[in-house]
């Protein structure tokens, strides 16, 4: 079913005897996806070409974001659909983590503005308009071998289809990767305490493929202490990488060390 976008009045947007006689437009008005930006190939599709989208940008009919990507004045963005489409621009992205656990219903402290927390396979930043609109922090670390890439990535119901975010496993490893570096690491032991429903045959594949000492041996030993999760069915069913018998070490954002012994 197409999603129509609502006006009082287009000509107020596109007067009648401009460029096109307002019916491009139009079009884009009545079939585009509401807050979703606009590549030139969706504009295409409407019509419109690269010189024609340049042209109303500067007559205020569209929005330059970027790079050949353009809105609608109205509605803003949405959230959602600025994911899809950042998706499509940037390997791997997915929602991840803190958000990711937040979107099914695993919160701490509630945000006044939310930040989303992203993970994906390009370096670099996400673009300045998604970050204008939706504040973000974005991770570009392996976390996982190829082998696992896609494993516990979903759309949860409350979620537009094609939304791409971790289920509560991955989302939990992420979470203690990040753990005092760049996550708050009290916050991170609240969200692992309220976690519940882990799957031990999800974590069990992600954990024995993760790049990260650190997040099996604190899922590991959190997972003993707080109960949530079966460490011995993991340790006993999976080859776990968690780094031989040496202590791990490493520095944290306050400038403490933290210590993660054998396990």
């Amino acid at each position: 079913m197409v999603r129509v976008l609502m006006f009082k009045n287009v000509d107020t947007i596109c007067p009648v005897g401009s460029i096109t006689g307002g019916s491009l437009i139009r079009d884009l008005v009545s079939g585009a996806v509401p807050g979703r930006p606009l590549s030139l190939h969706d504009l295409e599709a409407f019509g419109v070409s690269p010189y024609l989208a340049a042209k109303y940008a500067r007559s205020g009919w569209l929005v330059r974001l970027g790079p050949g990507l353009y809105r609608l004045p109205s509605p803003p963005l949405d959230r959602d659909q600025s994911l899809l489409v950042l998706q499509e621009r940037m390997p791997g992205l997915h929602v991840a983590g803190r958000t990711a656990l937040a979107w099914q219903g695993v919160r701490h402290n509630v945000e006044f503005a939310e930040r989303l927390t992203l993970w994906g396979n390009k370096s670099g930043a996400v673009p300045a308009w998604f970050t204008h609109e939706f504040p973000n922090r974005y991770r570009s670390t392996s976390l996982f071998t190829a082998e696992v890439a896609e494993l516990g990535i979903f759309t949860p119901p409350a979620v537009t289809a094609g939304v791409r975010v971790s289920t509560r496993e991955r989302a939990v490893v992420e979470l203690l990767r990040d753990a005092g570096q760049g996550q708050d690491m009290e916050e991170a032991m609240h969200l692992f305490e309220a976690t519940t429903g882990l799957r031990t045959p999800v974590l069990g594949k992600l954990l024995s493929q993760c790049l990260s000492v650190k997040a099996v041996r604190m899922t590991l030993q959190w997972g003993e202490r707080v109960g949530n999760l079966d460490v011995e069915a993991l340790r006993r069913d999976y080859a776990l990488p968690t780094g031989g018998n040496s202590r791990w070490i490493g520095t944290m954002d306050d400038g403490s060390m933290l210590v993660l012994p054998p396990c």
